[in-house]
């Protein structure tokens, strides 16, 4: 294993995995992730990637993307401290390029920016070469401007609708679920999927997420040869997050320009591609976005099909049906962003029925299990909602005048945008979610749960 181990902080709650293929013994002191074990792949969805041509440097990046995913979920974080030390042993065809002081150097930067962690990946040659996945018959006009990540969403359901208007079939949706919703397309889910070894997955975090999709949309654009990937994220979600972090918790950059131009840099280094993600709705609220979206978009109704909610099935369902919950921080910048636009959504939509409701155990709906309304429940609830009230108070905090400074500093070089213009269009964005936040507490009515708890919008 690797010799950088020597240098790790013992003090870290630590992992060494080993990525093995089947018929191969893992190292005896590290958790084995086994390849079509631990690790599946599914090949109709490999063949919709692999649709122009065998590259096996991508095959091994989809293959680094799961088995980091893996690592990440396995190993809790202390509840005193965030970081971790992943140590990564992973097969890959050509061991000489991903070892590439370029390559491993972006791959590890990438890395330790986004989950706040200390990785250290090493690679190996592959015992045997995978056979060549067999190309699916798609097609592509060949001249594709963009790749966007598609889900059932609201943000990526507006944002593809609106980017659509100018680019049209040039436009390529790239579907994050695991579900195969168009078996004849290209990109139509993400290849593979993952289930818990020796130990069980432990870690809900999940900061690493947006490295594999990320990285999925980077290979969407190696093989559409699309220069620009469309990040559908508007302000509040992509830089709240980083804006306001959780207790000792890093900083949350899954969807933000400082994490997207590191990604830049590793898919130039492994893959040779140029290209930049773009956040087109960056500047805007997620209740403009959606507002925009209404007036100018043909299927404009189609935004209240979008799915928003964080929580499982099995915790959100009423008679046996799913909802949406109504309270994460998820659905409560849903449920603003759909009153700031002026829409409305029946219900039924949320298993919280009532926001309005004196008490939160009083919003829920009639027919929902009352044992699910748990203490642990509330207090995701309380904070979904201070997130929201306190981005809302932020620029009125002299303890955030620093923040707020070294974030404009950091996105002017990123976006390459003058000083003053970054931090005007980040005062308009805050102001305008301040706004909207305000008149959407205000709506629920001085009694309501929630307006108990915010502090801003009182």
């Amino acid at each position: 294993m690797m010799t950088a181990l020597k240098e790790a902080d013992s003090s870290l709650p630590s992992i060494r995995v080993d990525v093995v293929e089947a018929g191969v013994k893992p190292f005896r002191s590290s958790l084995p992730c086994l390849i079509g074990e631990n690790l599946n792949f599914s090949t109709e969805s490999l063949e919709s990637y692999f649709f122009a041509q065998w590259e096996p440097a991508v095959y091994d990046a989809l293959v680094v993307a799961a088995a980091v995913d893996y690592a990440d979920r396995t190993q809790r974080r202390s509840a005193y401290a965030w970081g971790r030390e992943i140590e990564l042993s992973i097969p890959v065809h050509d061991p000489h390029r991903w070892n590439h002081k370029d390559v491993s150097g972006a791959l590890h930067d990438t890395l330790d920016f986004l989950t706040g962690d200390r990785w250290l990946i090493s690679f190996r040659p592959r015992k045997r070469p995978l056979k060549q996945i067999r190309q699916g018959q798609f097609r592509l006009s060949g001249d594709a401007s963009a790749v966007i990540p598609f889900s059932d969403g609201l943000d990526s359901r507006a944002v593809a609708g609106l980017t659509a208007q100018t680019l049209g079939h040039k436009l390529i949706r790239i579907h994050l679920g695991h579900t195969v919703s168009h078996p004849r397309a290209p990109f139509t889910a993400v290849p593979y999927k993952l289930r818990s070894g020796r130990r069980n997955f432990v870690e809900s975090s999940g900061r690493s997420r947006g490295f594999k999709f990320a990285l999925i949309a980077g290979i969407a654009a190696f093989f559409a040869k699309a220069p620009q990937i469309i990040v559908p994220e508007s302000g509040q979600g992509a830089l709240g997050p980083a804006l306001l972090p959780v207790g000792q918790a890093w900083p949350d950059y899954r969807s933000h320009p400082l994490f997207t131009r590191r990604m830049e840099q590793f898919l130039a280094a492994l893959l040779g591609l140029r290209v930049s993600f773009q956040f087109p709705q960056l500047w805007q609220t997620k209740g403009e976005t959606l507002a925009r979206f209404v007036k100018e978009c043909r299927d404009s109704g189609s935004w209240a099909e979008t799915w928003s909610c964080w929580q499982q099935s099995r915790q959100v369902s009423v008679d046996k049906k799913k909802r949406q919950c109504g309270i994460c921080a998820a659905c409560m910048l849903r449920r603003l962003s759909v009153h700031a636009a002026g829409l409305t959504e029946p219900r039924a939509t949320y298993v919280w029925e009532d926001l309005s409701a004196g008490a939160f155990e009083k919003g829920v709906a009639r027919a929902f299990d009352r044992k699910k309304v748990t203490r642990a429940m509330q207090q995701y609830a309380i904070g979904g909602a201070l997130h929201l009230d306190h981005l809302a108070a932020l620029l009125h905090s002299p303890a955030a005048a620093h923040v707020l400074s070294l974030s404009a500093s950091q996105l002017r070089r990123v976006c390459n945008l003058d000083l003053g213009d970054v931090r005007a269009r980040l005062q308009r964005l805050l102001t305008q979610h301040e706004t909207e936040w305000k008149a959407f507490v205000q709506s629920l009515g001085p009694n309501s749960f929630v307006a108990n708890w915010a502090i801003q919008a009182q």
